[in-house]
């Protein structure tokens, strides 16, 4: 018997919300720290030309991550939510470590297989941080604590930021591998924190342990009548589940009872990537770089505001998250993304000594709109929107788009800029960010508000 599940009643539901959401800590550190890396990365090994191996060295964490979101996604409907995010933060913790002691001699490919081993553990994060979440919080206040894994990602994301700001005046070969190697930290904390956690009510109901799953919703609902309600839903939905002849197979997640909801949950998952965030987030200073011509190096503080931005804005999202609907954040959101990305290029049209750092201040903007849109949303509605049956293949599923989306924008990026204007690049992102408007118009379900249950039903009606 899983021994989180049936200690007595001495964790508290913070202390459950905030360790699981913590993971996020894990991959938004990772997202962020090859961005001060990289320029000392390229100064040490000579990659300044070599915009191939630069795409590879950076985007090969998203590479193991389309991967590893997948097979957590199996796994965690057979061992348990709990379990495979313990499992994720030792291969994290060694992942980050021997990124830290890379070889110098044939370093960069070496490099490239341990950051998608690394990427195992990032994917599996993303998939199963918000599973965990959506099963643990109620649905009043799904959309806040949810948003509490974008709040642990950007964090993660500023801390490797300010990281790498405070180790920039280190030797190259020191500084780079410092800041990778302490990726390690966050991932022994989590390891230690989620020790102490229950599992999933939803996953112990699914496994035949009802009382189990009593114990855990007694840390995390506020009476017996409340408690006693969500269980039945969860015990009706399970039994119905258990009817369907293929719950476990990838035909079940595309058949006509799901396809609505799958499609939905996969697509804005696929499409926050597409949009072209992480090209920001993983090459400002080369962005600056190329609009400004000072050295990279020197240009670290501009990953920190855009940090501080995603950290404001996550913190907007929380408060904001139970008062406005789901679709009608991602439009306006996607909306001003997609501006943000085509008016330098306008601007550059009518205005050719327009100043080169009008697309960094566009580029903020961006990060202002997507900080409490597209960034918190993703993963609220991909925890929300999928039944229970399908919900560890299809979060893994999602996790798999959106590493896919994220892959190719860091394998891409660098290679496009040295091939056409920078501008030009992001009036394509622009471009994919108004066709997720037309998506999340056409394809997703409002679900603030409802409950698991309530939206696979909607699903239903809509097959």
């Amino acid at each position: 018997m899983d021994k989180a599940a049936v200690t007595e009643k001495k964790i508290s539901s913070k202390f459950i919300y905030f360790f699981g959401s913590f993971g996020g800590i894990l991959f938004g550190y990772d997202i962020g720290v090859m961005t001060g890396a990289l320029p000392f990365l390229q100064i040490d090994w000579g990659l300044q030309n070599q915009a191939g191996i630069v795409g590879w060295i950076t985007s090969s964490v998203m590479l193991g991550a389309i991967f590893g979101g997948a097979i957590a996604g199996q796994l965690s409907d057979k061992l348990g939510r709990r379990k495979m995010i313990l499992i994720s933060a030792i291969i994290f913790a060694l992942g980050s470590l021997l990124s830290g002691i890379s070889p110098n001699n044939q370093g960069e490919y070496y490099l490239i297989a341990v950051r998608v081993f690394l990427g195992l553990a990032v994917g599996a994060a993303s998939a199963l941080v918000p599973a965990y979440m959506s099963e643990m919080a109620p649905a009043k206040a799904r959309g806040s604590l949810s948003g509490l894994n974008q709040t642990m990602i950007v964090s993660g994301m500023l801390l490797s930021y300010i990281i790498d700001f405070l180790l920039k005046d280190l030797p190259e070969n020191w500084a780079w591998r410092l800041m990778l190697g302490l990726a390690a930290v966050p991932a022994i904390i989590l390891f230690f924190g989620v020790y102490k956690l229950p599992e999933s009510p939803r996953f112990l109901v699914k496994s035949g342990r009802e009382d189990d799953a009593r114990k855990v919703l007694s840390y995390i609902r506020q009476n017996e009548n409340e408690i006693n309600t969500e269980l039945d839903q969860i015990k009706k939905t399970a039994n119905e589940e258990k009817s369907v002849s293929k719950a476990t197979s990838w035909a079940t997640v595309f058949s006509g009872k799901y396809r609505y909801l799958a499609i939905a949950g996969i697509g804005v998952a696929a499409f926050q990537q597409f949009q072209g965030a992480n090209a920001i987030f993983y090459y400002i200073p080369l962005i600056v770089e190329k609009a400004t011509g000072k050295a990279a190096s020197s240009a670290l503080m501009w990953p920190i505001i855009q940090g501080a931005i995603l950290v404001i804005g996550s913190l907007v999202y929380i408060a904001i998250a139970e008062k406005f609907n789901r679709r009608t954040l991602l439009i306006m959101g996607g909306t001003v993304m997609g501006l943000s990305f085509l008016l330098p290029t306008v601007i550059n049209m009518l205005m050719p000594n327009a100043s080169p750092m009008m697309i960094v201040i566009f580029l903020s903007i961006y990060v202002a709109a997507y900080s409490f849109t597209w960034a918190p949303l993703t993963w609220v509605l991909v925890g929300e929107v999928f039944p229970l049956a399908i919900r560890g293949r299809a979060s893994g599923a999602a996790s798999s788009a959106n590493w896919i989306g994220s892959f190719a924008v860091g394998l891409l990026f660098p290679i496009m800029t040295a091939h056409m204007p920078q501008d030009a690049v992001f009036a394509i992102f622009g471009v994919i960010c108004l066709l997720g408007v037309w998506f999340i118009l056409k394809a997703v379900p409002e679900t603030k508000g409802r409950s698991l249950e309530e939206i696979e039903e909607q699903g239903t009606r809509n097959k």
